[in-house]
């Protein structure tokens, strides 16, 4: 098929390079502008997709916006087949989501209608759930309310946000290529608005460890940011972030922590250099 990419971060990589390795025509690749970035944050820094369509020899788009005429004309005037869309991070007009012959087919990180939004994996984390997994939807203008395609049921068990991102979009991307490949096979199911939740962006407040919390909420909270942004405390006004821990008799105790500037430690490391005094963590 002719295909219009559109993807960002790490997790939309895998789908790209599953389609062109399936032997379909990719014929751009939309992503989103560079951005500063780099060791001092200056330097601009192309996104994953845009570093990985290059690689592939794919041509690179990566507009402001697809609001305006001149960008809808110029993305129609490619005659693709579909377009797929994976953590793009611009809405698409129905200018947009209509040019495609077969329309516009979305990678979603969730089991809709659980968790349409921006943060879904983070918040199946969070909320405790037992199973997460991926949603092949065809996209419409309301957020991820889609018809779906298909589906893939993932348990969460003890994973982190980065290790459930890598599998789901190794996972997401076999799925593509398999709708992609017998299409009529796939008619969408409509999605059941009552069973809705709306995965909202994280907040950088949502990710400071509350001691008062349970610990099973904090051990959850870890897991959630990790490896990024992190969750983190307090520690003689030093920001320290926790980047794994276990559940011990009803317990939370880190196991991976970093200080601003290092690398991350062990807990044992840690505290041979600055103790963790009790209370920060439920007892």
């Amino acid at each position: 098929m002719r295909i219009i990419f559109m993807g960002t971060p790490d997790f939309a990589v895998p789908s790209l390079k599953a389609l062109a390795a399936a032997g379909h025509e990719i014929v751009t690749a939309y992503t989103q502008p560079s951005r500063p970035g780099g060791r001092r944050g200056k330097e601009l820094t192309k996104t994953p997709v845009h570093v990985a369509a290059e690689a592939l020899g794919i041509e690179v788009r990566h507009p402001m916006s697809l609001k305006d005429t001149e960008a809808q004309a110029d993305f129609a005037a490619l005659e693709a087949d579909v377009a797929v869309v994976a953590a793009y991070g611009l809405i698409l007009p129905q200018a947009v989501l209509d040019a495609p012959q077969h329309g516009c087919l979305n990678v979603h990180a969730s089991l809709l209608p659980r968790w349409r939004g921006a943060a879904p994996i983070q918040r199946a984390i969070l909320a405790g759930d037992e199973f997460t997994g991926v949603t092949i939807m065809r996209m419409e203008l309301g957020l991820d309310t889609g018809p779906m395609l298909a589906r893939a049921r993932v348990p969460i068990d003890d994973k982190n946000a980065g290790q459930l991102t890598e599998e789901l979009s190794e996972i997401g991307a076999n799925l593509m290529v398999e709708v992609l490949a017998n299409m009529p096979s796939f008619p969408g199911e409509v999605q059941d608005d009552a069973l809705a939740t709306y995965a909202a962006k994280i907040d950088k407040a949502e990710t400071r460890i509350d001691s008062s919390n349970s610990a099973e909420e904090i051990e959850r909270q870890i897991r959630a940011f990790a490896p990024a942004p992190g969750a983190w405390f307090d520690l003689d006004g030093e920001r320290v972030k926790a980047l794994a821990a276990t559940l011990v008799e009803g317990r939370v105790r880190p196991t991976l922590l970093q200080r601003a500037g290092k690398q991350p430690m062990s807990v044992d490391e840690f505290q041979r250099g600055k103790p963790i005094p009790s209370g920060i963590f439920p007892a």
